[in-house]
């Protein structure tokens, strides 16, 4: 057996590849980042000039935007020191903590409501978004709880009910806010990282089914979200009202043709188009940067997650579970938010508030889009390490 293994390690050393990271997602990642902060800057000059919050200065997001930047670069830095070891034991107790600021965020004179949601904490210098950090840790949570039950994922009592409730829980919590788009991230997250653990099919076409049905009922249920299904529909019906959001989006894709009108021409960012500069980012890229600039923006996200499940897939052929499913929850969550968010700006799917991941301006995204990005280039570097036949 000895033999075995130490021949199986000498052949993965030669295999081994001959970088210390992975070159295509790290260029993804800084290439969405770099983009980002010049759209944002674009999208938001004119708003930040007119506005006395921001002191009529033109280059107030952009600086905000490049504050948080850095100090997401250097939280992501932190992040990647940590061994996939210890993020596992974390797990439990980041979860625990996500949900009780998710918590702290409903209690009255603590959470910051804006535009008729409660989802900021006020921490003076900056506003802390909870939800966006419980992706991540929802992801960790999946794939170390997936990891433990591995015995018990064709059972439905032992295996998968006990998540399921929990992440009920979850949304519950960010349905009060109300933030349903960061609710539908999370239970994608949860459902891909248990199929991909070894959930039974016949349990996951069955959540699947239920999960629609709630989806339905929810939306059924609660006005706001009726009416913008109803706007999503036949936004020209109601330009002004229901449909206001949407129809500007498709101005801005229809104005940036093939190439665009160029870098700072955009006519739809100026008081047309709400939240240009963070849902609706994606509307200003195509108007300014045109089809090429979209499809450059969808090329970049599709390097990100064919990598984070290539990585994945590797770390599973080492026999590293939990570092397995931990990558690929991160290359759903991002392609899932960005596929919604880039749905809702080309009018294929109802508005929803979620950014543009790496893109959208937002500290607490930021932040934790680039920790999720260090834990990935994580699990590469460890699986490199492994290849070579060294500990880590």
């Amino acid at each position: 057996m000895a033999n075995a293994d130490t021949l199986y390690y000498a052949d993965a050393k030669r295999r081994a590849p001959p970088a210390e990271y992975d070159h295509a997602l790290t260029w993804a990642a800084v290439l969405l980042l770099a983009l980002g902060l010049v759209m944002v800057y674009s999208s938001s000059i004119a708003i930040a000039e007119a506005s006395r919050i921001t002191g009529q200065q033109p280059m107030y997001y952009l600086l905000r935007h490049g504050v948080f930047l850095a100090l997401s670069l250097l939280v992501a830095t932190v992040a990647f020191q940590f061994p996939l070891r210890l993020w596992q034991q974390a797990a439990p107790y980041l979860f625990l903590l996500g949900a009780g600021l998710l918590v702290l965020v409903l209690v009255p004179g603590v959470g910051r409501e804006v535009n008729g949601s409660q989802r900021w904490l006020s921490l003076y210098l900056f506003n802390l978004q909870p939800s966006e950090l419980m992706k991540l840790f929802a992801v960790l949570y999946a794939a170390d709880y997936t990891v433990r039950k591995s015995a018990y994922m064709h059972s439905l009592s032992k295996g998968l009910l006990p998540l399921f409730v929990v992440m009920l829980a979850i949304g519950g919590l960010l349905l009060r806010e109300p933030d349903f788009g960061a609710f539908a991230v999370i239970i994608v997250i949860a459902m891909g990282i248990l199929f991909l653990g070894g959930m039974h099919w016949k349990f996951f076409v069955g959540l699947i089914t239920l999960l629609v049905v709630s989806f339905v009922l929810l939306i059924w249920l609660s006005p706001y979200r009726l009416q913008r299904v109803v706007g999503f529909m036949d936004p020209w019906a109601d330009p002004f009202g229901k449909g206001y959001q949407l129809s500007h989006a498709l101005i801005a894709f229809g104005r940036g043709e093939w190439l665009g009108v160029g870098l700072g021409g955009s006519v739809e960012k100026l008081f047309y188009l709400p939240e240009a500069h963070t849902d609706f980012l994606l509307a200003v890229i195509a108007e300014e940067l045109g089809l090429a600039g979209v499809v450059l923006v969808i090329l970049l996200f599709a390097v990100i997650v064919t990598r984070a499940f290539a990585i994945g897939r590797r770390a599973a052929t080492l026999e590293r579970y939990f570092p397995a499913l931990v990558a690929h929850g991160i290359g759903l969550w991002l392609g899932v938010q960005a596929i919604i968010n880039m749905g809702v700006n080309m009018g294929v799917l109802p508005t929803k508030g979620l950014t543009l991941p790496l893109l959208s301006f937002g500290g607490s995204g930021i932040a934790a889009n680039c920790c999720a990005l260090a834990i990935l280039l994580r699990v590469d570097w460890e699986n490199r390490q492994l290849m070579r036949g060294l500990t880590v």
